[in-house]
């Protein structure tokens, strides 16, 4: 056999290997795995980062260190429930679920009103005994929902505006965006009219819409910032004419510093030198800033890794389906979690003016932690609907399965050589 051929067989190996890596990633079940492993890589980053982000401020507030970092985990342990109930239920159970999720968010936004609590100049947390929730984040999932509802069904009278203002827009959106507008919470009124945005794009509204129905919310939004003190304050903090670092610029400041500390490769998981009581919300709002001073640029760049990957997977799953209703909801759950994700990582590098808006999954926070698992987990129900996805993962034995498989062969085993 002469030697030319080496190469080729070589050449012809290494193709098949790639055809059979692309073949594994075209499989039904990929973007169900993908959502999987994405979610669970940044819900535990989280809790890492949180652990180390918090333990300072707990030791200050009197508490054991880990006392933080309990309560997020079982926020997660929460979570986990709700996005495995949210996945295994069907598409058509979330059909059914839609308007009943707005509609409780929307009961729960009015009693945040009433009798909620304010926290840093948000009315936006009705407290329930020893435990606080934030009804804002359902609003988002009840929006998200209702939309795709609303709009599938309305498919074919979408060229027309007045199907597409009443009753979305008006008055379920618009009643939505109100109440989160009278609790003084800017930053979830920015991600629920991007989420309203997300809906709208995926159900094929013209652009020139966008601008009709886009233009009073960003007035609106001016006006509520120019009308607000505090707001301005952060305005000129970002526009550089406030750099007092005892003032307003503390916290954007201090992150920058972190970031700084950081440098290429970080000081060590745990070493933050910020979080010692200079950088303010260093497991919440600012948990970017401390994962970049400890982690430094490889860990800021696996977060973002991992975010572009989940709406890589809401993009295979929006072209992969047939169904309306799945595209329009993704769509809007993709544009929540990654918009919210470049608001909070934008205002610690300076993009933007600072908000008050969580890293989704890694912020310190259980009404978001586990509104946004639910959220993913209805992504999973949907992948599952994939067709081939369910009875591609009903033939895969699980891991438990297989052990336990293992035992009864390895007890046989034992007593024949007993013998």
């Amino acid at each position: 056999m002469s030697s030319a051929t080496a190469p080729a067989r070589s050449g012809s190996r290494h193709g098949g290997r790639l055809g059979s890596w692309l073949a594994r990633f075209d499989s039904p079940v990929t973007t169900y795995y993908l959502l999987v492993c994405v979610t669970a890589a940044l819900v535990v980053f989280g809790l890492i980062m949180v652990l180390s982000a918090s333990s300072v401020v707990s030791i200050g507030s009197g508490s054991s260190a880990y006392s933080i970092f309990l309560k997020q985990a079982g926020f997660a342990l929460v979570g986990c429930l709700a996005l495995v109930v949210a996945s295994r239920l069907p598409v058509g159970a979330w059909r059914r679920l839609a308007v009943p999720v707005l509609a409780v968010a929307l009961v729960l936004q009015v009693l945040v009103l009433l009798v909620g609590d304010t926290v840093n100049g948000n009315q936006n947390w009705l407290r329930v005994g020893p435990i606080t929730v934030q009804p804002s984040e359902m609003m988002k999932l009840g929006l998200v929902l209702t939309g795709a509802l609303i709009l599938s069904a309305k498919r074919r009278s979408l060229h027309r505006f007045s199907h597409v203002l009443i009753p979305y827009l008006f008055p379920l959106a618009s009643l939505g965006v109100v109440l989160v507008i009278l609790g003084h919470d800017l930053g979830t009124v920015l991600v629920l009219g991007a989420v309203v945005a997300g809906v709208l794009f995926a159900a094929g509204i013209p652009a020139r819409w966008f601008a009709f129905a886009g233009l009073p919310f960003l007035v609106m939004a001016a006006g509520y910032v120019v009308t607000s003190p505090n707001r301005l304050g952060r305005f000129d903090v970002w526009l550089g004419r406030d750099t007092n670092e005892f003032g307003a610029a503390r916290q954007p400041i201090h992150g920058r510093y972190a970031l700084a500390d950081g440098g290429w490769f970080g000081l060590g998981l745990g070493a933050s030198r910020e979080k010692w009581g200079l950088l303010s919300e260093p497991h919440n709002d600012f948990i970017f800033a401390i994962i970049g001073e400890e982690l430094g640029l490889p860990g800021t760049l696996a977060v973002l890794l991992l975010f572009a990957g989940l709406a890589l997977a809401c993009y295979r799953l929006v072209t992969r389906t047939d169904d309306f209703f799945i595209r329009i909801a993704t769509a809007g759950i993709m544009t929540w979690v990654v918009v919210q994700a470049l608001i909070n990582i934008g205002a610690v590098i300076n993009l933007l003016p600072v908000i008050g808006v969580p890293l989704p999954l890694v912020s310190s926070g259980g009404s978001s932690l586990i509104t946004t698992m639910m959220a993913l987990g209805v992504l999973m129900s949907f992948a599952r609907a994939e067709p081939g996805c369910a009875d591609a993962l009903s033939a895969r034995p699980s891991a438990l399965k297989r052990s336990l498989a293992v035992i009864p062969s390895v007890a046989a085993r034992s007593r024949r050589a007993g013998r």
